[in-house]
């Protein structure tokens, strides 16, 4: 029997999208209903020592801040919420199967709740939460929209999690990297970096453990 030789992951991607042609890409929102509907999960970042990462910053920041309450746009399968420690939080997503996924998993948990990004009415909290989902806003007008909800949304603190380099051309199709810093800078008065944590895991070739995401946190005030 013949074996396919040992390679790197750069040769990897490249032998896995020979092999399983990617599909027709219509938009970001229709990528993830899809992803979602067809049994997907919310990505390498959401699970294993990426996800552990992330969970550590955030409770960390929740505990020592005290956060009361937490809103998120972007909350995927649930997975990474399942290590989160907040006392109070409500997910959007733009997926129906991620938002049930999500309801069912935490059925038993009153402190969560879960809502499609389209039924949102101006909810509002301490700390709103952007996890890997910047760099999936492939449409200007889709990214516009998002980022001024994302800080409508926080009373104090806004923590992104996200490459911050513009790199409009990627080999995915749902992937383009925007330097959403500058965005801040330019449509967010008042609102100021005020810390940024570099990835203890970054990207260096293959996306199941490493990330081209840091964290950025903005807030009103001064963090210690």
């Amino acid at each position: 029997m013949k074996r396919i030789p040992v390679i790197g992951p750069v040769a990897r991607s490249v032998y896995q999208r020979l092999i399983h042609p990617a599909k027709p890409f219509h938009g970001s929102e229709d990528y993830w209903i899809a992803r979602y509907r067809n049994g997907g999960n919310s990505g390498a970042g959401s699970y294993n020592r990426l996800a552990e990462f992330k969970a550590e910053v955030l409770n960390e920041f929740v505990a020592s801040h005290d956060i009361r309450d937490v809103i998120e746009f972007g909350c995927g399968d649930g997975n990474q919420l399942a290590l989160a420690r907040y006392p109070s939080y409500l997910g959007f997503d733009v997926s129906p199967h991620a938002i049930e996924r999500c309801t069912r998993r935490f059925a038993g948990d009153a402190g969560k709740s879960f809502m499609l990004v389209h039924d949102y009415m101006g909810q509002t909290a301490q700390l709103a939460l952007s996890l890997d989902v910047i760099y999936h806003l492939t449409e200007d007008e889709v990214y516009e929209t998002y980022m001024r909800t994302l800080f409508g949304a926080a009373r104090d603190y806004v923590v992104i999690y996200s490459s911050d380099i513009d790199q409009p051309n990627t080999p995915s199709a749902h992937v383009r990297h925007r330097q959403f810093s500058a965005w801040v800078r330019a449509n967010a008065p008042g609102w100021r970096l005020l810390r940024h944590i570099p990835n203890r895991h970054p990207y260096a070739g293959d996306n199941d453990t490493g990330s081209l995401a840091d964290f950025y946190i903005y807030g009103k005030g001064s963090v210690t």
